[in-house]
Order: C-alpha cells, then structure tokens, then sequence
C-alpha cells in the first residue's frame, strides 16, 4: 500500500521546479518549497500546522525535520548547486547540496516509505568517446561537481529507498539562466561571437524533463520495480556552436532583436575554466523509452518552444523576470 501523504517539491523557483508545478499538479497535492522555506500550509496536512519548513538544500538537519513534519508520499528534489566553476572552490557547499542533501532526503524516504524523485547530470562521466552513455557505464567525473552530483546519485541508491534518478543535461527554460537565455543576450549585444564547437550534447527543456518526470512516477508508483536510474535528453546531439546557430536562426524567424551577424567555432581550450567539461554528453535514453513506453522528441522543437514562450513573456512585460538554475 502506497503512503498517503502530498508531493513534497524543492527548489520551487528552479527552471525545472517552475515545470514541475504544472506537471506534477494532477497526480496529487503539490507543497513546492524554494531555499527560503515557508510556513506550513493546509497541503502540509494537520502533523506539520504551524511548523517552519526549510526548502535549503544547505541545511541538510532542518530539510529532514521538513520531511519528518510534512510526510510526503512523494519527495522531489529539483534544487542543487549547480555553478559548476565556482564549485571548485566552494566544494563544501557544493557538497551539502548536491551529495549531503539528498542523502538526508533519502535516509526520511525510506524511513517513511515514500518515493523520492532526483535529479543528476551528464557530469558524473568523463566524457570521453563518441558514443552515448548508457546508464551502467562507469563514471568518472572531471570537476567538483560531477563529484558531488555522484555522491548524492550513489547515497540515494545505498539508502534503500524507493527512488527515480533522472541524469539530464543542456537543460533549458523561458525562466532561469540558461545557454538560450545567454546568447540572445549576447547576441542582442555583440556582433561577433565565438562559440565552443567540440561539446556535444542534446539540449533538454525543463518542460520535457518535468512532464517526463510526472509520467514515470505515476508508472513507477503502480510498479515499483520501474524505480532507479534514469537518462533523460531530447532526441539527437549537436554542439555548442551548431545550437547557437540554431536559436540565433529561430529568433530570427520570430523577429526577436538581434545584432550578432557572425558566430565563428572554436575549442574548449579556447575558454579555460575552473572545471573541467566533458566533450560527450551525449545520453543514451532507450532504457527510459523502453521502461516508461515513451518516445522523446528532437532537441529542435524544445528549443524552439523555449524561444516562443521567451517573444510571450517578452511581448506580456515578463521577459525580465528571472528565476535560479535548478
């Protein structure tokens, strides 16, 4: 018998956690939390009335006090630390969030017999090779981040709670910041761009993840034995250079303001950074499409639905509003 209880939702103003309102809505009660926490409210249920709940992944002592109060059938963690250069840096933080958090959001799944849906990245394989990986292959991380999201990805699975792990990359949204929102905006300012051509990946729309998402918890909740990990990416790969191309071309078609005339490809090594990248992040998704029975659309038409909700929001006043990476 399934717990009854809400979804408890982190990290609310998230790219991903914007979606993830919408698409998780019809499957039960929805508590979606931001860092900054809020009262309990009536979708808490009567154990957490007039309780503090915390949503910051930093916290990893109070979030399990949040989960012990509020007792979700459902726990999904779309928050993390995702800077990915300053995180060679501030590697203690990085791992509170990304590996200590849901550790502790794991530890109160099982206790409680709730399901905990996570989300991790492309950056916990080193990226080397041509070929897609597959969700078994070993992992080898090249940067702090890639480290810590494998740790939180490793203490789920160690903890024995009933979970979904959804490996995503290149994800994108109207909301957040994200390669989209960043090359318009460079391309709104700049005549001239150089862009990294030796990356490959498929760009993913936080909507395709989050409505993914809703439908493999319903399946998964029916039959438990769906639960684990997951590749989540739109269909095909580009890279860098070939995706800017792209949007730059589709705001065009939509007659958004542009000045850039000329995107030249160059190499990674021509922008050092902090961390390290992986040159492949392609995701092999047929175990997903397979498990789920599913078919995920071309990276094209996400992007291009990102494009035309950024010329709705633009055209309505909202284009300015801004909401933290998931």
């Amino acid at each position: 018998m399934m717990p009854r209880g809400p979804i408890l939702l982190l990290g609310k103003n998230g790219q991903l956690g914007w979606e993830l309102q919408r698409a998780l809505a019809p499957l039960d009660d929805v508590l979606a939390l931001g860092r900054q926490g809020a009262a309990a409210t009536a979708v808490a249920g009567d154990n957490a009335r007039g309780a503090a709940l915390c949503g910051d992944l930093g916290d990893a002592a109070q979030l399990a006090a949040t989960v012990r109060a509020v007792r979700p059938a459902v726990i999904v963690n779309a928050a993390a630390y995702t800077a990915v250069d300053k995180a060679e840096s501030q590697a203690d933080l990085a791992w509170r969030v990304n590996a200590e958090a849901p550790a502790a959001l794991a530890r109160e799944a099982a206790a409680l017999g709730a399901w905990l849906v996570h989300y991790s990245s492309d950056y916990v394989f080193d990226g080397s090779g041509q070929r897609p990986w597959q969700e078994g292959d070993a992992t080898g991380p090249l940067s702090v981040y890639g480290r810590t999201k494998l740790a939180g990805e490793q203490a789920i699975q160690a903890s024995g709670c009933q979970h979904l792990i959804f490996r995503t990359s290149w994800v994108h949204a109207a909301r957040g910041g994200n390669f989209i929102r960043t090359m318009l905006r460079l391309g709104r300012e700049k005549e001239r761009l150089q862009v990294i051509a030796d990356q490959y990946g498929a760009p993913t729309g936080a909507e395709l993840i989050a409505d993914v998402t809703a439908h493999a918890l319903r399946r998964a909740r029916a039959n438990p034995a769906l639960g684990g990990i997951y590749h989540l990416a739109a269909a095909g790969e580009t890279n860098w250079h070939a995706y800017a191309r792209h949007i730059f071309a589709q705001a065009r078609a939509l007659a958004l303001p542009l000045a850039v005339r000329d995107v030249q490809p160059v190499c990674a090594a021509a922008y050092p950074a902090s961390a390290r990248r992986p040159a492949n992040s392609r995701l092999a998704t047929g175990k997903l499409q397979a498990a789920f029975d599913l078919r995920l659309p071309h990276w094209q038409s996400g992007v291009d639905r990102t494009l035309a909700e950024i010329l709705a929001l633009t055209s309505d006043g909202g284009g300015g509003s801004s909401q933290p990476n998931p």
